[in-house]
């Protein structure tokens, strides 16, 4: 994984006191999550993995949700699936919480996000008011609507799943740092990290088929919230860099 190369860098060049990474597609073929990519991705790194809408794709993640509590699946699916949609962790003295929630918008079916963020905003009010919301979802307008929704009572808001980093990041009123989409690490010139004439021939015959991930150079995308006392985010600042 690209991630393994570079990451440990960048933590340090940044002094970043927690890395959270969304591991939807950190499996082999680019599929959901293997208890093996968690443990590549926390041996690079990491601190906590959030997921989405491939959640289980791999047989092995009820196992590894029910085991794991540095992986969150997303919050608003059906409470009696396996794993937690959120989890505290101490940072320094500082406990912080991040959430993983998915949208409903192009998307499989779910609870809605935003009544769901409000359920785990009262838990944690006598908890922490540092709250990180990865939000998986496909729809711009959705993402928007949660970012303006959570506005002053999270740290900050920060997109996945469309693989494509945006360039709209900003600190909400109140100190909530959002961003639409954080994009991808992995093949940057596949089509989202897969083998670009398999997509491209879809496209064109509209017919069934298996995508693999692509070869080629690689990219790494991601995003550095900084956050002050009280849970307000002061800095939010995109990091992009390509083989």
């Amino acid at each position: 994984m690209y991630v393994r190369e570079l990451l440990p860098n960048l933590r340090r060049h940044y002094a970043a006191d927690l890395v959270v990474a969304n591991g939807e597609n950190s499996a082999v073929n680019g599929r959901g999550i293997t208890e093996a990519a968690a443990e590549h991705l926390y041996d690079s790194g990491v601190d906590l993995i959030t997921l989405g809408n491939h959640v289980w794709d791999q047989k092995e993640i009820v196992s590894l949700l029910s085991s794991d509590r540095r992986i969150c699946r997303p919050a608003n699916l059906h409470p009696e699936t396996p794993g937690q949609g959120y989890t505290v962790v101490q940072v320094g003295v500082q406990p912080v919480a991040v959430v993983s929630l998915i949208g409903r918008t192009f998307m499989n079916l779910s609870d809605c996000p935003f009544r769901t963020l409000d359920h785990i905003v009262d838990q944690l009010g006598p908890v922490t008011d540092h709250i990180f919301v990865d939000f998986h979802a496909e729809a711009t307008s959705e993402k928007l609507a949660m970012g303006w929704y959570a506005a002053g009572r999270v740290s900050a808001v920060i997109g996945t799943h469309t693989h494509v980093q945006t360039a709209d990041e900003r600190i909400l009123p109140d100190g909530t740092a959002f961003l639409t989409d954080v994009g991808m690490t992995g093949p940057r010139d596949g089509i989202l990290g897969v083998e670009r004439s398999t997509v491209i021939r879809r496209f064109i015959d509209q017919m069934p088929a298996r995508f693999s991930v692509a070869d080629g150079p690689r990219q790494l995308s991601a995003v550095l919230v900084t956050v002050a006392a009280g849970g307000r985010a002061t800095q939010i600042e995109r990091i992009a860099i390509a083989e």
